[in-house]
């Protein structure tokens, strides 16, 4: 029977922590060379720049300005806390260094061509679900030309949760039993579909954002597996 599918974008089928990771890197880095305190370390650097992007997202979604306003708000902590002055220089090259990363290559996962296209030969339906600005996800979408799989089945929320999902398969009349979500986050794919009873697809990256990370204490009612590589999908879903 054919199958609804639902795909997240960013580390399910591109590519996008890698490049997080090299920006943080950059600045903590930056941050230890600035401020020359024992107080300040890479490692403390990059633990209260989580913390500070975390709540950011938690108050509002996925908003660019959120990533640079990290880095200045971790800024700001250090200097109140060794009692160094702020200086509007380098408070204009964080928010550059922040911006950047939402200019980089967009790179897939392997086996995405595959994937898609073995699922759009078996007759599934698929369907595109991604968090963020519409400016900066359509930008990846079309450098994929990922309309091919998609057509006009693209949803970008800024918000992604719970609430989110259950709205968009209400709205588009999805048949929850033989609906899908894959997808990387834990937080903003896993749960909400589970939470919504639809079957989920749990794909595992190397190395994952911690926002991504939490528990999932929600009871499936339909399928619900991990899979290290996109090439497993397929198979699974025909055997469904």
């Amino acid at each position: 029977m054919s199958q609804q599918i639902l795909f997240d974008l960013d580390d399910t089928l591109i590519y996008c922590n890698r490049y997080f990771f090299r920006t943080i890197d950059k600045f903590a880095e930056q941050m230890v060379s600035w401020f020359n305190d024992p107080l300040v370390t890479v490692d403390e650097v990059k633990t209260k720049q989580a913390q500070l992007d975390t709540l950011l997202i938690a108050e509002s979604g996925f908003k660019s300005a959120h990533f640079p306003q990290s880095f200045i708000d971790t800024y700001y902590h250090y200097c109140q806390l060794i009692g160094r002055v702020s200086s509007p220089i380098e408070i204009d090259s964080l928010q550059k260094l922040g911006l950047a990363v939402y200019g980089h290559e967009t790179e897939p996962y392997p086996h995405m061509e595959d994937t898609l296209k073995q699922l759009t030969a078996q007759g599934h339906q698929l369907h595109l679900y991604t968090g963020g600005e519409q400016k900066i996800q359509l930008r990846k979408i079309q450098d994929m030309s990922l309309d091919r799989y998609f057509d006009d089945r693209i949803y970008i929320r800024q918000l992604k949760n719970i609430a989110a999902l259950d709205e968009l398969l209400t709205a588009n009349s999805f048949e929850r039993e033989r609906t899908w979500m894959i997808g990387n986050s834990i937080r903003n794919d896993i749960v909400p579909a589970l939470t919504a009873g639809i079957h989920a697809i749990h794909v595992v990256v190397p190395d994952e954002w911690c926002y991504n990370i939490i528990d999932v204490n929600v009871e499936p009612k339909g399928q619900f597996l991990s899979v290290q590589s996109l090439q497993q999908i397929p198979p699974y879903i025909s055997r469904y």
